[in-house]
């Protein structure tokens, strides 16, 4: 078995649809970023890459490479399952907290649980998301950005 983690941030803005675990929320602020910025599922990718040690989102999906502007970062998280199958390991859970003081995630939870299960083939049961703030502190406690930490189990085939 081998273990990886991944972590992303990035900054709240206007203008911008908010995307997180695959899903479109409401809010009146989105993530910024080359891709939809969704870091949920970068950091999910992150930590699946890891534990494969197989690098990270940056070096297979640059942002300098024009073909990743705006694209959905569940494509992004399916060609990382991809690319973890073919090096023989299977996907055994998932583990992620969200940082953010709004919006409040509660109510998306089950439905970004299946959106990511959908994308990565497996059972719903595997993965695990928790929402939590940060009490005020720093740039993610303004509400100016939004935090995830992940990690990932991979077991050979």
């Amino acid at each position: 078995m081998k273990i990886g983690i991944g972590y992303d941030i990035h900054r709240l803005v206007s203008g911008r649809a908010l995307f997180l675990g695959g899903l479109r929320i409401p809010f009146d602020k989105g993530l910024l970023g080359h891709s939809d910025g969704d870091a949920l599922i970068h950091a999910i990718s992150d930590a699946l890459l890891g534990a494969a040690g197989a690098g990270d989102i940056g070096q297979h999906f640059p942002d300098t490479d024009p073909k990743y502007k705006d694209i959905s970062s569940l494509l992004i998280l399916k060609k990382v399952a991809d690319t973890i199958i073919d090096k023989g390991y299977k996907i055994v859970n998932i583990d992620v907290t969200v940082i953010a003081e709004a919006p409040k995630l509660s109510e998306y939870i089950p439905e970004m649980r299946n959106t990511i299960a959908n994308t990565l083939g497996f059972d719903r049961s595997k993965i695990n998301i928790k929402a939590t703030t940060n009490e005020g502190l720093g740039e993610v406690g303004k509400g100016e950005a939004i935090a995830v930490f992940a990690v990932a189990l991979i077991d050979t085939n």
